[in-house]
């Protein structure tokens, strides 16, 4: 008597097969978030909270050199901060989608087809940029409510939320890494942002890092994240005429610095996520 034995499909292999099993995993992940809008409200409600509150109850006693003691200058200066801010912290919902899918055996299911594997966490980092820049339209349209604007052209402007986003999915590979990597989605969630509080606050995001210790100085001028927010606010032109830039290689051409972040964050971890994924579910 013969015994059959199952095996996976053989993946199909090349980019294009690779990208066509990517944008399929996308497609899923976004009709997901729409049955479940509750995600995407509660998305937005944290970033618009720090608007609101950055502006009308830090707004008058923050100095920003160069603008002087103006509610509207730090309204100005802050919303790039703001924006990196938002799609960085998008990485812990990441993290907590895949580690979901992970404990709801829905990987398994993915191993079953014959699909690319790097297609399945591809396939969710691109819905999370989608989601992302969904959620940074809604942002822009507060923030010019509450007195926001933009002094450079449109492609300047246009350039800015590039960086953005391009920043948003380079983060969005480390949520994946650490949702491969833990057990629970509440431990995603927890280990996705323990490590972003200090990023996002020890940056230029919030307050001039001119008025932060040596040490932390240092640390916000080589910090991705300052690189990305100095960017957007030439872009947009959100910096103040005599506003003192400083020595700081990342800095004096933060658009440059910002790429090579994003670029460098996307090759590294991609590469360890996929790895992981692999080991994962082998």
């Amino acid at each position: 008597m013969s015994v059959v034995t199952h095996t996976a499909p053989a993946a199909r292999g090349g980019i294009g097969q690779s990208v066509r099993d990517s944008l399929v995993v996308a497609k899923r992940n976004l009709i997901r978030m729409m049955r479940i809008p509750e995600m995407i409200i509660f998305g937005l409600i944290q970033p618009i909270m720090f608007v609101v509150l950055f502006s009308y109850v830090f707004g008058g006693s923050i100095s920003v050199p160069g603008s002087g003691l103006s509610a509207d200058g730090y309204r100005e200066f802050l919303m790039a901060g703001i924006f990196a801010q938002t799609v960085t912290f998008a990485t812990a919902g990441a993290g907590a989608g895949i580690a979901d899918d992970m404990h709801k055996g829905l990987i398994d299911r993915f191993r079953s087809l014959p699909m690319a594997r790097g297609a399945v966490l591809t396939g969710r980092t691109l819905a999370d940029l989608v989601q992302t820049a969904l959620t940074l339209v809604v942002l822009a349209v507060v923030a010019v409510l509450v007195g926001w604007r933009t002094h450079e052209n449109f492609f300047k402007v246009l350039a800015g939320f590039g960086l953005l986003l391009l920043l948003g999915y380079a983060f969005s590979w480390i949520g994946a890494l650490i949702g491969l990597s833990v057990r629970t989605p509440e431990a995603a969630t927890s280990g996705g942002l323990i490590w972003l509080f200090p990023l996002t606050f020890i940056s230029n995001a919030f307050v001039p890092a001119e008025n932060m210790p040596s040490f932390l100085r240092a640390i916000a001028h080589w910090n991705p994240f300052s690189a990305t927010v100095q960017a957007c606010r030439e872009l947009f032109g959100n910096l103040p005429p005599n506003y003192p830039v400083p020595d700081a290689w990342p800095m004096q051409h933060p658009a440059l610095a910002s790429l090579i972040w994003s670029v460098v964050i996307i090759l590294v971890f991609r590469t360890l996520a996929v790895r992981k994924y692999r080991s994962a579910t082998a």
